[in-house]
This record gives C-alpha cells, sequence and structure tokens, in this order.
C-alpha cells in the first residue's frame, strides 16, 4: 500500500502544528514552508480551504491516503452516532495506532512499519496489516522473536499513558479495553469540518 514518505517537517509547518510528535526542526521554523515564509501575504481561507485543510492534517497524522480515508468516512457514516466521532474512533481502532498509543513504536509511521514486518500479535496471531481495525477486548503484543528490538526498548521507557489500553512492559503484551471518549484523544481535530466538506 502507498504512503507518504516525504520531508515530515514541511507538512507539520504547512499545517502550524507537531502533527508526527516531537520535532526539534519543527521547533525551529515553526512558519509556513516555501521561499518567503511568513514574510509572503496570504490570502484568507474560504470555507472549503479550511475544512480540505483540516481533512489533510487528520489523514497526514493518521498516515492514510485519500481513498482509504474516504472508505473509512463512508464506514463512519453508517455507524449509529456522529459520523465525525466515529471517523476518529475507526482511526484511533486501526492497528499501526494502537501498537504507535501502546508505546511499542515511537511514531505511527515505525508503528506501521513494526506491523507490516511482521514482528506485532494481534490475539496471538500475526496480523502485518496496518489497517487492521481493533475490537475492544483484542490483545496486541509483540512477537516473542521481536522483543530484543532497540527500538521497542527505548519507545516503551518513554511511552504515554492511555486509558483505554493497558500494557505490560515486561512481557510487551497490550490489550484494547474499550473504544475511548472523545475527549480522552489527545490530536487536536474538528472533525465536524470533515463531515461538513464530505457532506457537499
Amino acid at each position: 500500500m502507498a504512503r507518504y514518505t516525504g520531508p515530515t517537517t514541511k507538512i507539520a509547518r504547512k499545517f502550524g502544528e507537531p502533527i508526527f510528535g516531537a520535532d526539534k526542526d519543527f521547533e525551529k521554523r515553526n512558519y509556513p514552508p516555501g521561499q518567503h515564509g511568513l514574510a509572503r501575504k496570504r490570502k484568507k481561507s474560504s470555507e472549503y480551504g479550511i475544512q480540505l485543510k483540516e481533512k489533510q492534517k487528520v489523514k497526514y497524522t493518521y498516515g492514510l491516503l485519500e481513498r482509504q480515508f474516504r472508505n473509512l468516512y463512508e464506514k463512519a457514516s453508517r455507524m449509529k452516532g456522529q459520523k465525525g466521532e466515529n471517523l476518529i474512533f475507526l482511526l484511533e481502532s486501526r492497528l499501526d495506532n494502537i501498537v504507535y498509543r501502546l508505546g511499542i513504536a515511537p511514531t505511527r509511521a515505525a508503528a506501521r512499519q513494526l506491523v507490516t514486518h511482521c514482528h506485532i500479535t494481534l490475539n496471538g496471531e500475526v496480523c502485518n496489516i496496518p489497517s487492521a481495525i481493533v475490537k475492544p477486548g483484542a490483545v496486541i503484543a509483540v512477537r516473542e522473536r521481536s522483543k530484543s528490538l532497540e527500538t521497542i526498548a527505548a519507545s516503551v521507557a518513554s511511552a504515554a499513558k492511555y486509558s483505554w489500553l493497558e500494557f505490560d512492559a515486561k512481557s510487551l503484551t497490550g490489550k484494547y479495553l474499550n473504544v475511548p471518549v472523545r475527549e480522552e484523544i489527545p490530536e487536536n481535530i474538528n472533525e465536524q469540518l470533515i463531515v461538513e466538506l464530505y457532506s457537499k
């Protein structure tokens, strides 16, 4: 599956926030990319422009391309409840995102790589599909032969804790307890703008 492999700092500067995690380069130059940076006179964004920018930000944050994102939105539309919140919950339930949230990988891109390289098991079975939707109660773990990877050890040591996830650092095993409450998700996302964009 294709994915974005270009410069991440440039994308973060475009949106004005470190969407790929801590970034020293972004802190040094937290203004828009381009030859003129802040000096450029930027036109006021239209309503469509603001909505599109929010959608693009979420796509880059979670590492999806347009077709994947659109399919996920359509799936969220068929679920009960609010479309925007359903979309965020589906994004948070992706296997690569949960591996990142558990602290097994330092970034979502690294989590995606661990999954595709068969380092992660889902309910005891090796799963190499980053987009797999994990259901509450599922157990996510690092394969026995992969537990000695330095990347994983370094990431686990500095991992953040989330209330909807349970993780045992010794066995490198985690559990997806429940779908998170919208307020618990730390990303700065206005999902209503995405719903408005796709509703046109």
